[in-house]
C-alpha cells in the first residue's frame, strides 16, 4: 500500500510539475494597487517591446503602485518557447549575469490627488545581458514571493537573420474589398542554413498586439533555397476593423470634441467622455489613431511619470437594443487588450447604454468596442465599430527557428506592417 501511495505521489507531483510548466504568459496585471503598467524601447512609448541582441538597445519598464508607501518589488526573466511557455533553457544559457533584480529606481508622484509611487528598471542593465533570442517573460515580485507575481511583461529579442518582405491586401481569398484583409509575405533567407523549412520555421503574425485573433504556427506556402513565402494563406485572413476610438485628457483645461467635461469632483478629477455611437454600416472614415496604444503625457509638465493625475474616465456606447446574446469589452492596449472584468462594460436597461469607468493615467489612450458572443472567446469589432478594408492596422511578423536538435526558438525575424 505504502509503495502504491508513492507511485501516485511521485505522478501526482510530475503532473503538476508539467502544468506549472506550461503556462502560457502573457503581459498583464495581477494586483488592483498595480496601475499603468508600460514598456518603452530606447524611451519611444509607442515602440513594441522589441530589442535586437547584442545592440544598445535598453527596454525600460515601469509600472505605479498607488501609495507613498515603501514597498520592495524584484523582477525575474525566464526565457520562453514561441507559444510563451518556459522554455528548457537555464538562465545562464541565455543570459549573462543575473536572472533576478531589485527594483530601486523609483518616485513618489507630487501634487496629485491620488497618491501613487512609480518604479522603473531596465533590460539590459549591469547586471545582466541577454545572450540568445527569442521570446521572454519578466515577472514581478513584492517581497520576493516568486509564486505570486504582481505583473508580467512580454518582451522579445530578435537575432535578425532572415529579411521580411509583406504587403496587406484587402483582396482576400474569401471576398473582395468588403470587410477583411489578408497578409502575405516573403521570408529571404539571405544564405541563412535552414535544412527543413516546414519542420523548423514557424511564424506568428499578430493585429496592433492583440493576442485574441493573433495567428501562430503558421507553416511557409511554399519555399526554395532563397526564399519562403506565406501567401494566400486563409489563417491569415483577419478582420479589418475600424479605426480606434481615441481620447486625449493630457490637460484638465483645453481638451477635444471627443471630451464632454473634465471636472474636479472631491477628492478626484472626473473625465466624461462624449457619447459614441455605432458605426457599423457608416461609411469608413480615415482618422489618425495608433492602433490601440497609450502615452502617458501630462501637459506643462516636467516628468509625466510622477505629475500626471490619475482621473476617473466614464465612457458610455448608446444602443438601439442591447446584445443579448453576447458582451461588449473595451479593446486597447490600455489593459494589454484582456478580456475581462476590467474590459468589461455594463449594460443600464433604464437608460440604453452600456457604460465603463476606468481609473486611467493622464495621458492619450485608444480604445475599441469588442463583441464577444456567449460562450465563445472570438472577438469580433463588425456589430460596433463596423469593420472595413481601408482600416490601417498594425501586423507584426514574427519568424521563429528551431533547428534539428535544437532546444530554443530563436526569433531570427521581425517585421512590422
Amino acid at each position: 500500500m505504502k509503495i502504491k501511495y508513492s507511485v501516485l505521489l511521485i505522478l501526482f507531483l510530475c503532473f503538476n510539475g508539467n502544468i506549472k510548466s506550461q503556462t502560457v504568459f502573457k503581459t498583464q496585471i495581477f494586483e488592483e494597487n498595480i496601475k499603468t503598467l508600460q514598456t518603452k524601447v530606447n524611451g519611444d512609448a509607442l515602440s513594441a517591446p522589441i530589442i535586437l541582441l547584442n545592440s544598445d538597445d535598453v527596454l525600460t519598464i515601469s509600472f505605479d503602485e498607488m501609495s507613498h508607501e515603501g514597498h520592495r518589488f524584484s523582477y525575474e526573466i525566464k526565457h520562453c518557447n514561441s507559444d510563451w511557455t518556459i522554455s528548457s533553457l537555464s538562465s545562464t544559457e541565455f543570459l549573462q549575469g543575473f536572472s533576478r533584480g531589485y527594483i530601486d529606481d523609483y518616485a513618489r508622484s507630487v501634487n496629485t490627488t491620488f497618491l501613487y509611487t512609480n518604479y522603473r528598471f531596465f533590460i539590459p542593465n549591469n547586471d545582466m545581458k541577454l545572450s540568445v533570442s527569442g521570446n521572454y517573460i519578466v515577472n514581478i515580485y513584492e517581497n520576493n514571493d516568486s509564486d505570486n507575481p504582481v505583473a508580467s511583461v512580454r518582451f522579445y529579442v530578435v537575432d535578425p537573420k532572415v529579411e521580411i518582405q509583406g504587403k496587406v491586401r484587402g483582396n482576400t481569398d474569401t471576398e473582395l474589398y468588403k470587410s477583411l484583409q489578408q497578409v502575405d509575405f516573403d521570408v529571404l533567407t539571405r544564405n541563412y542554413r535552414i535544412q527543413d523549412a516546414h519542420s523548423e520555421i514557424q511564424a506568428v503574425v499578430r493585429q496592433n498586439e492583440r493576442t485574441d485573433n493573433e495567428v501562430t504556427d503558421i507553416k511557409p506556402t511554399y519555399y526554395s533555397a532563397e526564399k519562403l513565402s506565406f501567401v494566400n494563406n486563409r489563417k491569415l485572413i483577419f478582420e479589418g476593423g475600424n479605426e480606434y476610438n481615441r481620447i486625449d485628457f493630457s490637460s484638465r483645461y483645453n481638451f477635444d470634441e471627443r471630451i464632454k467635461s473634465i471636472e474636479y469632483v472631491r477628492p478626484h478629477y472626473e473625465v466624461t467622455v462624449a457619447d459614441n455611437f455605432v458605426r457599423s454600416g457608416e461609411q469608413y472614415q480615415t482618422d489618425f489613431d495608433v492602433n490601440g496604444k497609450f502615452v502617458i503625457n501630462y501637459q506643462n509638465g516636467i516628468d509625466d511619470d510622477v505629475e500626471a493625475e490619475y482621473m476617473y474616465v466614464h465612457l458610455f456606447l448608446p444602443v438601439d437594443n442591447p446584445f443579448l446574446d453576447g458582451n461588449i469589452y473595451l479593446g486597447g492596449n490600455w489593459n494589454y487588450n484582456q478580456l475581462d472584468e476590467t474590459s468589461l462594460m455594463n449594460f443600464d436597461s433604464y437608460n440604453n447604454l452600456y457604460s465603463k469607468t476606468l481609473l486611467l493615467k493622464q495621458g492619450g489612450y485608444n480604445y475599441q468596442f469588442w463583441y464577444v458572443p456567449k460562450n465563445s472567446k472570438k472577438v469580433t469589432v463588425q456589430p460596433i465599430d463596423g469593420s472595413y478594408w481601408q482600416t490601417q492596422n498594425e501586423y507584426t511578423i514574427f519568424v521563429y527557428h528551431r533547428p534539428w536538435g535544437g532546444r530554443y526558438d530563436q526569433l531570427i525575424g521581425v517585421k512590422v506592417l
